[in-house]
């Protein structure tokens, strides 16, 4: 059986609004997982996105650290709803497009702010199902050396992964043993039933994460943990590229190493 201190215990992902802000140890009901910590949302008034806003963290040593918000060079993108619908689509076709890596982590910021600010999945993702269905066309990120980009209508195929991908960012930030992330706004980032198909699985990476400090795990350890819960499971490869959605996001919102 795993033991830890109760500093370092990892959590349930939840969304209760009315859990004290203090944290607590308890068991918990998904598998290797000992403890628990639950953090509440905490509700601010709304500040205008252009305002560079810093949350709360805990660095490997201890210290409190800040994490930018709406650090983006272009303001625009956070001013509105629809504007950061917009900007996690591109990033997501252009991770889609190009591959990860650094793109990668560009959407996982955007979705990262995106949940500071309090959006939610299904918020964003009606603003993209508008746009959908007007037939918009949306304007590709643009090559480092280039100024040419194409444009494109958005599919409901696109919608819903480009979606899923956020809920998964959202809840892998709520498996975070210290509230790394302040969400400006009391309403639950993600759906009930969103949240009951994937806390689990993001859970047990969290926990391999924060724990074990491991990166990467067997793909079929998180295959039977969709088997359990939804009665199927992805294909290999695409369990794969989850896992590494949800441990790319830790290492952004929480990292454990020092860059080399």
């Amino acid at each position: 059986m795993l033991t830890t201190p109760a500093s370092r215990a990892i959590i349930c992902c939840h969304s209760n609004q009315d859990t004290k802000l203090l944290p607590y140890a308890a068991p918990c009901n998904v598998p290797c997982i000992n403890f628990l910590i639950k953090t509440a949302f905490i509700s601010y008034p709304r500040l205008p996105c252009n305002q560079r806003l810093h949350s709360p963290g805990i660095s490997n040593n201890g210290i409190p650290k800040k994490w930018p918000i709406c650090a983006s060079s272009d303001d625009n993108e956070y001013r509105s709803s629809r504007n950061i619908a917009i900007s996690l689509f591109r990033r997501y076709r252009n991770v889609v497009d190009r591959g990860g890596g650094d793109n990668l982590k560009e959407f996982i910021s955007a979705g990262v702010n995106a949940y500071a600010l309090g959006c939610t999945d299904e918020g964003l993702r009606k603003e993209l199902m508008i746009m959908k269905d007007s037939g918009l066309e949306i304007e590709g990120m643009q090559n480092n050396g280039g100024n040419t980009s194409l444009k494109s209508k958005i599919i409901m195929e696109e919608v819903n992964e480009c979606i899923l991908w956020l809920s998964i960012i959202f809840i892998t930030i709520l498996c975070t043993p210290q509230p790394t992330i302040v969400r400006w706004s009391s309403v639950p980032p993600v759906s009930s039933k969103v949240m009951f198909q994937w806390k689990g699985f993001c859970a047990i990476i969290a926990n391999a994460y924060f724990m074990r400090g491991m990166a990467w795990l067997p793909v079929k350890t998180l295959q039977l943990e969709q088997m359990a819960v939804i009665g199927t499971a992805e294909e290999p490869s695409v369990v794969a590229s989850r896992m590494r959605l949800v441990f790319s996001t830790l290492e952004v919102v929480s990292p454990q190493w020092p860059k080399v």
